[in-house]
């Protein structure tokens, strides 16, 4: 079977602290893609790597219409992110327990217009997944954060130096960064900047989030949108979240510039509550119509 996209990443139990208190979490990114490329009518695929006794993410996505292909490990990925101000973009995340790296054998066997690599850290997608992913005829977008950000001794997840990094860029058709990843890649503080300097490095198109809104740089242009909330409740998942509906989106057919609008009308729904997507297509739609074209 070919799907539209495939997303894969590790689930992770996510214990979130912030100001506003201590919540407990369903994520990872492969889920909170997922949510949004089912709630467009893609024909979706989810490849991940958790505990039997956290199956009920797989049973959620299942009901949303998503195949799913889990890999049931010893214990999941347990992160702690933890947001000392009101500022969405500083955070601290500490990794409790991992479910390990995925194997070329979990995607040699699938087919779809594109993959999306959600891992949450270095070492959960090794070069040999990429180097596997990379000889269908796809399009092949990841995170950033899936190669830059290393565990550390203590546990605490850190930029470090990638010696990997033109292999990996290479490779990339479309690269997600938030606007942290971006500047320690980099070395530039404008996300626009930014962009323009990764993709020296190979990816062809590439979104960039940050506390205000998405920026994107494709077809040699750039293209800006504001996150809108009405209320922030949801910070964890957003870069998850714009990343799959612009990809999606695109899948669609459309424009750079529909595309960022649409994920920034996305996002902005997801902002509002914590966890993954709960938004309908409509809801959405409204939203963009809104807030977007007005």
């Amino acid at each position: 079977m070919t799907y539209d996209i495939v997303l894969i990443g590790n689930y992770t139990k996510d214990t979130i602290v912030s100001p506003a208190g201590v919540r407990q979490v369903d994520g990872g990114g492969f889920n909170y893609g997922a949510h949004v490329a089912a709630m467009m009518g893609l024909k979706t695929a989810a490849v991940t790597r958790l505990a039997a006794e956290d199956r009920r993410v797989v049973e959620r996505l299942v009901q949303l219409g998503v195949t799913v292909y889990p890999a049931w490990t010893p214990q999941s990925t347990c992160l702690e992110l933890r947001y000392p101000t009101s500022d969405p973009d500083q955070r601290i995340i500490t990794v409790s327990s991992q479910a390990g790296p995925f194997t070329p054998d979990q995607v040699r066997a699938l087919s779809a217009r594109a993959f999306l690599l959600n891992g949450s850290f270095r070492g959960e997608i090794p070069l040999e997944v990429l180097a596997e992913l990379r000889r269908k005829p796809t399009l092949l977008a990841a995170d950033l954060q899936a190669f830059l950000r290393e565990v550390g001794p203590d546990g605490v997840l850190r930029v470090t130096p990638w010696p990997e990094r033109d292999a990996v860029l290479s490779q990339l058709d479309v690269l997600k960064a938030d606007a942290v990843e971006a500047e320690a890649l980099t070395g530039e503080r404008d996300p626009a900047a930014a962009a323009c300097r990764i993709a020296e490095w190979g990816p062809r198109e590439i979104v960039i989030t940050h506390r205000d809104g998405v920026l994107v740089l494709a077809e040699d242009q750039l293209h800006a949108a504001p996150f809108q909330p009405r209320e922030l409740r949801g910070r964890s998942g957003r870069g998850d979240t714009c990343i799959a509906a612009y990809l999606c989106r695109r899948l669609e057919g459309a424009s750079p510039w529909k595309a960022t609008l649409w994920a920034a009308a996305v996002t902005s729904l997801k902002l509002e509550a914590e966890g993954p997507l709960r938004a309908t297509r409509a809801q959405v739609e409204q939203r963009q119509a809104e807030d977007y074209e007005g």
